[in-house]
């Protein structure tokens, strides 16, 4: 009897053992095998703060990405998403990021420049045809020097999302010629050439936080803005203006921004994660983008709440030339490179 509930002893210890070395061999050492088992302090949270609405081809690739780099890390890498400026408001992120009290952050474009004022070739009017442009401007030459511009201040750009064309919006009349605008006031986002355009024509400007923008036009602080479709219907924005200008007259993106120092500090095997559903979310982003856009730009003509009006070539013509100064301007800063590089000007003088 003793011996035989020696053998069933030894037996179970073999068993236990064997299970212990199969399990130990088939996993990296120091890691959790199901990472949705540990703390919440083991685990790599990266917080994404953002300032526009969930509904928004943002705030949808914000949750995608979040959902993605769980589902690739097994639960270890935690992205925690917070929209409509929730911890930081418009013009607060970037300084949130960089006191690493937020890992993640996507603003646009023009919020950047005033770190690296290159930035400000995306805000020149009338610059690209096409969102095709716009890609193709990105990934050549001049992209690399405008995220080496990043990296050099201290951040680390883990990719590029599109909005799509801003339009013009306000209270007072239609917007068809330069002269139209003169005496309104507008809000911008902090773009020094941006300012300079309503600047040309003799608008007034304010520089505002995007979640501002409605109060603002339902008080009569502002006549107008410039946005894409989707920001315009997502923020109802076209509830307080009559008059929407569809113009294309300038480009709208973000950047998915980290703190250089804390994606240095991340393993290779997160910063791997982290690239492949970057890019994976990225070809859905854009897609999404310019759906939404399509999408938006219908809403607002079934709704017949404002009136719009689609500029000319003649029209366009007129705002081109209204405008061409500050091309002028931005050469004689930034020299003649960003601007001869843009996909319409590429092999031809400017």
């Amino acid at each position: 009897m003793i011996h035989n509930l020696f053998r069933i002893k030894f037996v179970m210890i073999l068993m236990l053992v064997s299970t212990s070395l199969i399990l130990s061999s088939c996993q990296p050492q120091n890691r959790a095998v199901d990472h949705e088992q540990i703390s919440r302090e083991e685990r790599i949270v990266i917080r994404f703060s953002h300032i526009v609405g969930e509904k928004t081809p943002k705030g949808m690739a914000a949750r995608r990405f979040a959902s993605l780099v769980k589902e690739k890390s097994n639960g270890f890498v935690e992205v925690q998403v917070f929209p409509n400026g929730y911890l930081y408001r418009d013009g607060e992120e970037i300084d949130g990021l960089l006191k690493n009290d937020i890992q993640m952050i996507a603003p646009a474009t023009a919020k950047i420049t005033s770190f690296v004022p290159e930035w400000q070739a995306l805000d020149l009017p009338f610059a690209f045809n096409s969102i095709g442009e716009v890609h193709e401007y990105l990934e050549g030459e001049i992209g690399s020097k405008l995220m080496y511009g990043l990296q050099r201040e201290g951040f680390y750009p883990l990719g590029l999302w599109d909005n799509g064309f801003k339009q013009m919006t306000n209270m007072t009349k239609p917007l068809t010629q330069p002269r139209d605008f003169r005496g309104l006031k507008f809000r911008i986002m902090p773009s020094e050439i941006i300012r300079q355009q309503f600047l040309e024509l003799e608008a007034g400007t304010q520089s505002n936080s995007f979640n501002e923008v409605y109060q603002l036009l339902e008080k009569n602080k502002i006549d107008g803005q410039e946005n894409t479709y989707s920001n315009i219907v997502s923020k109802r924005i076209h509830t307080q203006q009559k008059y929407l200008t569809a113009s294309n007259h300038g480009y709208l993106g973000y950047v998915v921004l980290l703190k250089k120092e804390f994606w240095d500090q991340l393993p290779e095997e997160v910063q791997k994660i982290l690239q492949e559903s970057i890019k994976e979310v990225t070809d859905w982003e854009k897609e999404m983008a310019r759906k939404m856009n399509e999408e938006s730009l219908q809403e607002l003509k079934d709704c017949k709440c404002v009136e719009i009006h689609f500029l000319s070539k003649e029209e366009k013509r007129l705002w081109e030339e209204a405008l061409k100064p500050i091309y002028q301007r931005f050469e004689d800063r930034f020299g003649a490179e960003y601007i001869n590089q843009l996909p319409r000007n590429k092999g031809a003088e400017h």
